[in-house]
């Protein structure tokens, strides 16, 4: 297990049915404020073991969203569990983290039981939720990205209740409306309320971001731009800010910034959470468009806003296999190869279909895909454009146009 040593003496686990009371007995646990916890209820319930570091950002992501859903169960009296298996690598990390729980876990110091458990149920990574019916048998191997995005309603997390909820998914999506994705009947405008209704028939952005978070401030500022250019050509376009802002202060900023509409501040953030996992968001900044008939055009706005700026718009499947034709006329004019002046590697030119599928550019930091000057060796990759101005005059080859 990470940040686990080598442990001699693991105890013997039933790895086939999973049964956690053979590695994890009764009272064997602390609470997050250090005490010893006996937890003869433990028997009859869902038991969901969670294998965590504070040291990893996912874990620290994922944590929050485990403990909503975990308060809501146990608000309605469900019978569900948690337990803490720390991967942290000294004592205070551990408790540091287990403080922001509101379950027990397995004491820092019980390396035995901690690496018999990670043996049991093959954890290899972290976040790790193993998800146990009362009699030890393994429902979920790992119910991470169930609770990422049902949240509470995926207990108990059998595969019925995944096909139940991804059905009832397909029907939502299949009658989306612009005015039934929103719990309120209007935004926020720079001086005046709009009302929803008044965006229907447009196309809408959908913008899921916060006001600490630098490439949230980054993308912002040149979603901005393209938003005046596309204003400016008289397009049936509008965002509407989604704040995952914790404090209002950070919303106002945030808003300050911004030259769209914006979702309500709502204290608890309540709406903005119910979006967030009704279009499966994992990261800011998101951009999800909605097309004039309400229905989901694509969740990969930003990718496409970074690729091709206001040429993205209306960002529908035909325009988007348009521009890539165009890119794929305009490489013609591509040197077939580059000698970088700063990474010092002749760099080949690759298409999504040779190599360039999806990438990082090296040299701009933004998002990239299909054509790429790659350096084979290494895996180096920026944007055709990118090439015109690291050209080394002695090179193999000279960018294009």
């Amino acid at each position: 297990m990470v940040g686990d040593p080598e442990v001699e003496g693991a105890p013997e686990t039933e790895t086939e049915t999973g049964r956690v009371r053979a590695v994890l007995p009764v009272g064997s646990l602390v609470s997050p404020s250090g005490d010893e916890v006996q937890l003869p209820e433990l028997e009859g319930k869902v038991v969901a073991l969670y294998f965590a570091a504070n040291w990893y950002p996912r874990c620290e992501a994922f944590t929050p969203a485990l403990a909503a859903a975990y308060g809501q169960l146990r608000d309605r009296g469900v019978g569900f569990e948690v337990v803490f298996v720390s991967c942290d690598e000294d004592a205070p990390s551990f408790e540091r983290f287990h403080r922001d729980m509101p379950w027990p876990a397995v004491p820092f110091g019980d390396l035995r039981r901690k690496k018999g458990l990670s043996q049991a149920f093959q954890v290899e990574g972290i976040p790790r939720l193993v998800v146990l019916a009362p009699d030890g048998e393994v429902i979920c191997s790992d119910a991470v990205e169930l609770v990422l995005r049902y949240g509470d309603p995926a207990f108990p997390f059998t595969p019925a209740r995944v096909a139940e909820l991804e059905a009832d998914e397909q029907i939502k999506f299949a009658s989306q409306t612009l005015e039934k994705l929103f719990s309120v009947s209007y935004v926020n405008g720079a001086s005046d309320q709009v009302p929803i209704s008044s965006l229907v028939g447009k196309t809408v952005g959908l913008y899921f971001s916060a006001h600490r978070c630098e490439p949230c401030l980054k993308f912002t500022a040149r979603l901005a731009a393209i938003y005046i250019n596309l204003k400016g050509r008289s397009e049936d376009f509008e965002i509407v800010y989604i704040p995952m802002d914790k404090e209002e202060d950070g919303y106002l900023r945030s808003c300050g910034d911004m030259p769209w509409l914006a979702l309500p501040y709502d204290g608890d953030g309540a709406s903005s959470r119910a979006l967030a996992r009704y279009f499966d968001v994992r990261e800011i900044p998101t951009l999800v468009v909605i097309g004039p008939d309400g229905k989901t055009v694509t969740r990969e706005g930003r990718n496409l806003v970074n690729l091709y700026f206001d040429m993205a718009f209306p960002f529908t499947d035909e325009q988007i296999r348009m521009l890539r034709g165009v890119e794929d006329e305009e490489a013609k004019a591509y040197a077939p190869s580059l000698l970088h002046a700063g990474h010092r590697h002749e760099l080949s030119i690759v298409s999504g279909q040779s190599g360039g599928g999806p990438y990082m550019c090296c040299e701009c930091d933004e998002q990239g895909f299909g054509w790429a000057y790659q350096c084979i060796a290494c895996g180096y990759e920026i944007h055709l454009r990118c090439g015109r101005n690291v050209v080394d005059g002695g090179s193999a080859g000279t960018a294009g146009p």
